[in-house]
């Protein structure tokens, strides 16, 4: 695919030669360097899933060979996949980035947070992470979220406010016409920032497919204990057991999202290589978020009022 623009000497279309993975890529990079330009101490919140990795491979073309100029955040739950912590330890080894840890165990342990009723400690990770933020006098936050995730995503500007306190109002949304990003805020207030709002799930697995990005094995097809709940296929784990009516199976699946264990759920699938996981994700009618997160289906407006209180 060639992308066309307009001649603004004689309106006739001009290819640029650039396809539309390139251009995804350049709007990206430039939006990386324009909130380092801009923000005094920019962090990226990196969870170890595809779409935070997918942006610090792009910080990382933005900076090279310089290295990443800024930390990454991890909001931990404690109900995390082994093997995505494991993976996120790697990555901030292998690059040489510091690595900042918000542990909502440590919430629980001193009373600040409670337990939820449903077990999932997803929505538990609002306070630490605006904590980190503050405590961390961090400016601008960078996320990887998409608009084709969640209709609530859909609402963001690729530079969105948060109020005092972390807050965010979907009615507050400025104009970023023409690639112009307003980045201003007052003492105290500081802005996420999403390069990759633009870019849908094939997307992103097409450019890792082309980049050759390693990601957590948990991406592609493997055997698992699992029982189906909810319409979803849950992981057997410590945190996520399953109750005395639901049947555990051994199954092939993979996960298109690596939330917590407690509220992930993941898919019936045969996809073991990048190039099945493209062809199986053209043909989804589902976005990632819909199919497999069960946090998002406490209510309509569950990712919204979570935006809302500050999650990211």
């Amino acid at each position: 695919m060639r992308v066309a623009r307009m001649s603004a000497i004689d309106t006739i279309p001009v290819e640029t030669g650039i396809d539309a993975l390139d251009a995804l890529e350049s709007e990206a990079i430039h939006i990386i360097r324009e909130v380092v330009a801009e923000f005094e101490r920019p962090v990226l919140l990196f969870s170890g899933g595809k779409d935070s990795v997918l942006v610090l491979h792009l910080a990382a073309k933005a900076f090279w060979p310089g290295r990443v100029p800024f930390p990454v955040l991890h909001v931990d739950t404690g109900h995390n996949f082994p093997e995505v912590i494991d993976f996120r330890d790697r990555t901030v080894e292998r690059l040489g980035l510091r690595l900042e840890v918000a542990s909502v165990q440590d919430y629980l342990d001193d009373g600040r947070l409670q337990e939820r009723a449903d077990g999932t400690r997803n929505p538990l990770q609002t306070q630490p992470l605006l904590d980190a933020i503050a405590a961390g006098r961090h400016d601008a936050v960078f996320g990887g979220a998409r608009r084709d995730e969640d209709k609530a995503r859909a609402k963001e500007r690729i530079l969105s406010l948060r109020d005092e306190f972390g807050q965010w109002d979907p009615r507050n949304q400025r104009p970023e016409l023409w690639d112009l990003y307003n980045g201003r805020h007052t003492v105290g207030q500081h802005v996420r920032a999403f390069p990759i709002s633009n870019w849908t799930e094939l997307d992103v697995w097409r450019y890792i497919e082309r980049e050759g990005i390693e990601l957590p094995p948990l991406y592609y097809a493997h055997e698992r204990e699992v029982y189906r709940r909810d319409g979803m296929w849950r992981a057997i784990s410590d945190v996520s057991p399953a109750r005395p009516d639901e049947v555990v199976e051994r199954r092939t699946v993979r996960y298109r999202t690596v939330g917590d264990m407690s509220c992930t759920g993941a898919v019936e699938s045969h996809a073991a290589s990048v190039a099945d996981v493209v062809a199986e994700v053209a043909t989804s009618t589902l976005t990632e978020r819909g199919a497999t997160r069960a946090d998002d289906r406490i209510s309509e407006a569950a990712m919204e009022d979570r935006k809302k209180d500050g999650y990211f």
